[in-house]
């Protein structure tokens, strides 16, 4: 039951887990029996099933619907008077609220040295990765791991519809040429993502900011654009750019 929890917030998913704390005369289950409830009803598990389990049920519904509510609750229910059961007995129940967090996606334009050296660093926080690139050969010299993708595209473009407005983007491609269109199609589909960063210098950063606007991009939207990309930290090597990109991400994130 540890591991359902934690995939479901490993998923960005609200639980409440119920849990037979105590019971008293004639129930329909014994203590320590759990389940897992979401906004969507029961997940997993069962407390005796019937009444009780709709009764804790909806209670453990209010409870994930109330942004206000304690971490945990505990409620002593009579199944007769309370429930409307024929058993007389009392049922003593703890409902543990889980609250997740958001699941952080990252999505990276680009496979090359850079994203070689980032890649290794991303892949040991809690995210889930992505990587988009024109090249089968660079994709094929990264790791393989659960919560990482690989995508080949005949063009960068193809993958837009990845982008979801929580997603942090990354566009460290071949050069301009490349990124240039992913950032204008994106303010197109996702004008308010969560990040956006280019790798560059501030020079890159200006021209970038010329020809968004060229393009007819509105200044607020280029703003938000973080690039250079990174924290100004170390040298220009790609293991150090990768280290300055991660640590920026993760700062963000908390």
């Amino acid at each position: 039951m540890l591991q359902t929890l934690l995939t479901l917030y490993d998923q960005g998913i609200d639980t409440i887990l119920v849990t037979v704390a105590a019971t008293r005369g004639s129930t329909p289950t014994t203590s320590g029996q759990k389940l897992i409830a979401t906004l969507s009803g029961l997940h997993s598990g069962t407390i005796g099933g019937g009444k009780i389990e709709a009764h804790a049920l909806a209670h453990a519904k209010s409870i994930l619907l109330d942004t206000a509510s304690p971490p945990c609750d505990l409620q002593t229910w009579n199944l007769k008077q309370d429930i409307g059961m024929t058993c007389g007995g009392e049922m003593t129940l703890l409902f543990e609220l889980k609250r997740s967090t958001p699941p952080w996606h990252i999505l990276i334009f680009g496979a090359g040295h850079i994203v070689q050296a980032l890649v290794p660093i991303l892949l040991t926080l809690p995210c889930q990765l992505t990587v988009i690139d024109t090249r089968p050969d660079w994709l094929r010299k990264l790791p393989s791991q659960e919560n990482f993708t690989t995508l080949l595209v005949l063009n960068y473009l193809e993958a837009i519809p990845l982008v979801t407005r929580e997603t942090q983007v990354l566009a460290i491609t071949q050069g301009h040429s490349t990124d240039l269109p992913i950032l204008i199609e994106i303010f197109k589909t996702r004008p308010n993502l969560n990040f956006l960063g280019v790798i560059g210098s501030p020079s890159k950063r200006a021209t970038l900011a010329r020809e968004l606007r060229e393009a007819g991009i509105p200044a607020p939207f280029i703003e938000m654009i973080h690039c250079p990309l990174g924290l100004p930290i170390g040298n220009n090597t790609p293991p150090e750019i990768a280290i300055s990109i991660a640590a920026q991400l993760l700062q963000l994130r908390h």
